[in-house]
Formats: C-alpha cells, sequence, structure tokens
C-alpha cells in the first residue's frame, strides 16, 4: 500500500464519527388506511443503534437500528393487542425490527436517500428512506453534541407477511396495503 492511499484511508477514518440513537427523544411512526376511509397512526419508541458519519463523504456513512415492536401505541389497547398478536406482528416470535444500511446517496443540500435491509415479522426486503438530514451539530445542557434527521418510506405489509385482512360488507377491506413509515431520530455523539 501507498504512503498516499494510506494517508487517504486514516483521513477518511478520521472524518467518521459514530453517533447513538437516542431513544428518549426518537420515535417511529406509521400510518396505514382503515376501512378505506382515513388513517390510522401508530408509534414505537425505545429506538437502538447507531450511526456511523461520514462528514467528507456522506456515501460512505451508515447507519443501523432497531425497534421493539411490543412498544407499539395507536391509542385504542385492544387493537394494540391485536396488532402484536399473531395475525400481524407476532410479537413474541419477532420482538424486534431492524433495518441496515447498504447504501446511502446524497441527493441535495440536507437531503438523500438511504437504502437498506428492513427486517420485519422475519422477512427481510430492500427498502429506500427519504432523508432529512442530519442537522448541524448542537451542545445539549450537558455537554452532549447532537444531530437529528427525519425519514420517511412506504412499504407493502403484505411484503413482509403482515397479511391479515377482513372484507368489508360495503366493499374494500378494514386494513389497507401500503403503510407509511416516518422516522424522526436524535443521535448523540460517542
Amino acid at each position: 500500500m501507498s504512503t498516499t492511499s494510506t494517508a487517504t484511508t486514516a483521513t477518511a477514518n478520521s472524518a467518521t464519527t459514530t453517533w447513538n440513537i437516542d431513544p428518549a427523544h426518537s420515535a417511529a411512526e406509521f400510518k396505514i388506511k382503515h376501512m378505506m376511509i382515513s388513517n390510522v397512526k401508530g408509534k414505537f419508541t425505545g429506538l437502538s443503534g447507531k450511526l456511523l458519519l461520514n462528514s467528507a463523504d456522506i456515501s460512505k456513512s451508515s447507519v443501523e437500528a432497531s425497534i421493539p415492536v411490543t412498544t407499539l401505541n395507536t391509542g385504542d389497547e385492544q387493537r394494540d393487542g391485536h396488532l402484536k398478536s399473531a395475525d400481524f406482528f407476532e410479537a413474541e416470535k419477532f420482538p424486534n425490527m431492524t433495518f441496515v444500511s447498504t447504501k446511502v446517496q446524497p441527493t441535495g443540500e440536507g437531503e438523500g436517500k438511504v437504502t437498506g435491509d428492513l427486517t420485519l415479522h422475519g422477512v427481510t426486503k430492500q427498502v429506500t428512506f427519504e432523508v432529512e438530514g442530519p442537522s448541524q451539530p448542537g451542545k445539549d445542557p450537558w455537554g452532549n453534541t447532537r444531530i437529528g434527521l427525519s425519514a420517511t418510506a412506504k412499504i407493502n405489509r403484505k411484503d413482509f407477511g403482515l397479511a391479515w385482512n377482513t372484507a368489508l360488507e360495503t366493499g374494500g377491506v378494514l386494513v389497507g396495503e401500503d403503510v407509511t413509515i416516518s422516522l424522526d431520530v436524535q443521535f448523540i455523539k460517542a
């Protein structure tokens, strides 16, 4: 290996910083059509994971995250129980959904696409998130450096084996197939 190659590798490594997800200030939300009339929203908390941010070349960054399915909250205890059951998430068998990036692509100032493997209900599929951020770093009152980002993606729940549904007397189905995922994540520099 030449000295130029070694210097380039050292520069790239020094530009990479590690950021841990702050679960107290992060959430994953979703929305899905109910009875083909309106959207129902739900939220997961307790996110964990890390971002390896390469400030010199964002495309060399990566992210991985895990979300505990048992934290699901739609505002209705009975519905939450049904969603955690074998009809949907099977939370006892598949307690976490995970995401591991495979490609980070900047698309504009403070915008990008992050593609990776989403594992949900024991099924792994490639998903691309539209990302805003990361924000400029800021210090909190305790001396930690923080950044944040928001991301959205749309998936078809049937692709992940979440196929339960029931026909409506008036036509159509009770639960839509397309699910919009929204993430608001805050990171603390390690």
